[in-house]
This record gives C-alpha cells, structure tokens and sequence, in this order.
C-alpha cells in the first residue's frame, strides 16, 4: 500500500505539472489538443470541447498535446501563433506548478504541525529525540536503524531510562561503552527494539554508535500564518538547493568532486526514500514530498534542451534574433539531449537497484 501511494504520488507531481501547462495555454486561448494521464497506447479517452482526455497504458506520468507546439502552424489558436512572452508563460506554468505544490503542502504541514529542532532545555510537549546522520558501517546502520527514527528508551541489564533530551542519551552512551545496550526505536506508529554495542574508539567525528541526534517538537499554526509558513519555507528550501547545486557545480568545476556522501538519484532512489518517510508519519511524507516538487522544479527550469529550461533557451534566441531558430536543428538538439538524459537515467536507476539490493 505505502508503495502504491508513493506511486501516485509521484504520478500526481507530474499530472499537475502538466496541468499547469494546459491552464496557461487554454488562458492564452492557445487550443490544446489533448491531456494525457500515462503515455500511450491509450485506454480510453473522452473529447470536452476542443480537447481530447485521456488515460493511457504507461503510467509513467503524464503529457499535453498543445496544437502548434512543433512550429510551422501560425494560426491564432497556435503555439506559435502567440507573441513569445505568452509562450514564455505557457511553459513556465508547468515550472511553477511545481513551487506552488510545494507551497501548498508545505502549509498543510505547519497547520498539522510540523517538526521543529528545540534546544534540551526548551519546554514542549511531548518532545522526541530524532536520529538526523547514520555513519556508514556504525553500530547503528549495522542493526537497521534509520534516519528519522526516535529514541523512546535505552536499557541495559533490565535498568530503563526514557529519553526526551539529547544529553541523557550522550552521557548513557559515555557510562555504557563496550557494553550491549537496547534501544526502544519509535519509527512512525512502530515500536521496536535494536541491540548494538557503542564503540570504545570510533572513527573521529562519528560518536560511539555513530548517529547524530536532534530533539524536535511539533509545532502547529493556525491557517493563516500555516499558509505564510509553507510560502516561506518554500522559498528559503529553494534558495538552500540552489546555492547547494552551484557548489557542487563549483566543486566540479575545480575538479574536487562531488561531497562526501552525495549521490545522483533517480525514480527507484527516490521511490525509496518516499517509502522511508511515508513510515515515519504523513507530515514527513508531504515535507518530503514538498522537498521533491522544489527539486523537479529547478531541474525543469534549467537552460538544458528536451526540459522546459531548453524550450526558453530557444524561446531566448528567438528574441534577440527577431526569428525562430530552425524547426529542423531545434528539433535535432532536443532529440539529442533527451537521449542523453534517457542514458543518464538508466544509468542512475542501475546505481540505484545495485545500492538498495
């Protein structure tokens, strides 16, 4: 079930994007040919005025047939038939659709309540302390333990000592090195125990069990300020991604590398870490949800041919040389830039499959 979910899920992300396509290009009166939910063969399709929807054999996303998008027809209801800043905005609301998801499920998680770091000494109700970094090879990864996770008790020799603050797990953990301990793990609804040893001298900077804590709280809002609170967070999460991607895009250039740890992702990987969040609670499924909709819209926006980024870079050329680069070499780039970005993603899901299996 939690699978099925993350499937429509992501489906849904790439319907609404395509939505925000059709909604621009029916406002700008430009005809749209057809919407399609999956890719065909199609399975059953009713026409509504103009348009054709269908529902289709592949579901695989989604897609929107806009009369004229190819060029060559320069008819008032056509895509080219338009001036190039109503172009420009038809294929920028698909970009946006996917900030203004975002925001939206980000809103529904500060009104549900959504976790927030807190210090040990601040007062809350009901606080937990989270796990938020699992070093590789470390007790803690060894007996499955996860990101995310919360710790409810640590006992030892049949002694219990609940945990609401960092610091008792930090100075339990220091009294108790070389010694098997059990941890009471809360993982959404699921309670579970894991048995590990802290190490006596780990790697620096990784701690005995080699996990980073948190103490979080949720915080909840009344409708008005959640709205504000999900505008906000999605603004900062898009600033915070972008200036990650430019220094890793920096570190590259420099020849350093990617950072420790980080790793090209594609649908299987992500599929996966949905699941993980899925189990820990529905307002960390639609934060990360929300998470992935940012991702999708900057890598949508970037200037790179086949992606909606390319169709302004051409769109861009088109300005500056009063006319259209041709249909032909256009059509020839993006063809090319999407077999490319096909190799990529076979590539990254094969990296995917032989890390999760």
């Amino acid at each position: 079930m939690v699978i099925l979910i993350v499937f429509i899920s992501l489906i849904g992300l790439i319907v609404l994007h395509e939505f925000g396509h059709f909604a621009i290009a029916k406002k700008f009166g430009v005809r749209v040919e057809e919407f399609g939910i999956g890719y065909p063969p199609r399975i059953f399709g009713k026409k509504i005025g103009e348009t054709l929807y269908s529902l289709n054999l592949l579901p695989f996303g989604a897609f929107v047939k806009i009369y004229g998008e190819e060029g060559g027809i320069e008819s008032a209801h056509s895509f080219t038939g338009k001036p190039i800043w109503q172009r420009a905005l038809i294929i920028l609301g698909g970009v946006v659709s996917f900030w203004i998801i975002s925001a939206i499920l980000l809103s529904i998680v500060f009104g549900m309540g959504v976790p927030q770091a807190i210090s040990d000494e601040a007062k809350a109700v009901n606080p937990k302390v989270q796990i938020v970094a699992i070093a590789s090879g470390s007790p803690a990864e060894e007996v499955g333990i996860k990101i995310g996770d919360a710790i409810k008790q640590l006992t030892i020799n049949n002694q219990q000592l609940t945990i609401n603050k960092v610091k008792q797990v930090q100075e339990f953990t220091k009294e108790h090195l070389g010694e098997e301990i059990t941890l009471t793990i809360e993982r959404g609804k699921e309670v579970f125990d894991a048995t590990l040893i802290p190490r006596v001298s780990p790697p620096e900077g990784e701690g005995a069990m080699g996990v980073g804590l948190m103490r979080t709280a949720l915080t909840s809002y009344p409708w008005y300020l959640a709205s504000i609170k999900g505008v906000e967070a999605c603004f900062n999460l898009t600033g915070s991604i972008v200036a990650g991607l430019l220094q890793v895009l920096g570190n590259l250039i420099q020849g350093k590398g990617l950072p420790p740890g980080a790793q090209l992702m594609g649908p299987i990987g992500i599929g996966s870490l949905m699941t993980q969040a899925a189990h820990l609670g529905l307002a960390y499924y639609l934060q990360f949800i929300a998470l992935i909709s940012i991702y999708l819209a900057i890598f949508n926006i970037l200037p790179i041919p086949a992606l909606d980024g390319g169709k302004l870079l051409f769109l861009g050329i088109e300005k500056v040389r009063r006319r259209a680069v041709s249909q032909k070499i256009e059509q020839g780039i993006t063809s090319i830039f999407f077999a490319l970005l096909i190799a990529l993603m076979i590539w990254v899901t094969i990296k995917d499959i032989s890390r999760l299996f």
